[in-house]
């Protein structure tokens, strides 16, 4: 890709279902996110492209700046947004640089029938704290016998958790980890994740933000 990376105009027109949007930030809370973790960007979330809508991001946040495109209101935590108004707010409010990952190939209509089927599940779920956060994210790394939430069971998801767990239901992901193991560094190129066959996810591409 070129170094000077592509307009959000041209990234909105590239972007499909399933798609990957990752934000990086200077922010303390972003360097906190990043170091907790120990992942290169401290965000991401899903392009949602249905027929003649404007392009969506399913995704979570602390911030209530958009209205949620699913239920109309304003709130925190799990949220369905304008995707071009979404990467406003991280890049000129937030401070953010962007990249896009395109899934490869096109999801199937099952696939997203079962996307649009866990946003009615989940939309409106509350962000956790940072507490509970890490606590979440450090118990998805210890081996455990109990058996795997269902998205139904969430009382609060985080952003990474949100991606995880739609991947899993579109059938992208086999779902043998926890939905808390993941971190939106397990969605950067320079880590192993690996898709259920034949979906892979390209190399990031840089989106400028005027």
């Amino acid at each position: 890709m070129p170094a000077t990376g592509i307009s959000l105009d041209a990234a909105l027109d590239l972007t499909r279902s399933g798609d990957v949007w990752l934000f990086r930030g200077r922010r303390m809370a972003d360097r906190a996110i990043r170091l907790t973790t120990n992942s290169p960007v401290n965000h991401v979330g899903i392009s949602v492209v249905i027929d003649d809508l404007p392009p969506l991001m399913w995704h979570a946040e602390l911030g209530k700046s958009l209205p949620d495109v699913w239920s109309g209101r304003h709130h925190r935590g799990v949220q369905l947004h304008e995707l071009r108004e979404a990467v406003h707010i991280w890049a000129i409010k937030y401070g953010q640089q962007a990249w896009l990952r395109q899934l490869e190939p096109p999801i199937t209509r099952d696939a997203e029938d079962a996307l649009l089927q866990t946003i009615a599940r989940l939309d409106g779920a509350p962000f956790p704290s940072t507490a509970r956060l890490v606590t979440r994210w450090l118990r998805g790394r210890l081996p455990t016998t109990k058996s795997r939430p269902r998205a139904s069971d969430l009382e609060a998801a985080y952003c990474a958790e949100v991606v995880a767990i739609t991947y899993e239901a579109m059938g992208l992901l086999p779902g043998q980890r926890q939905p808390s193991w993941y971190d939106p560094g397990r969605f950067w190129s320079g880590d192993d994740l690996a898709l259920t066959a034949p979906a892979r996810l390209g190399g990031e591409i840089a989106v400028r933000i005027h």
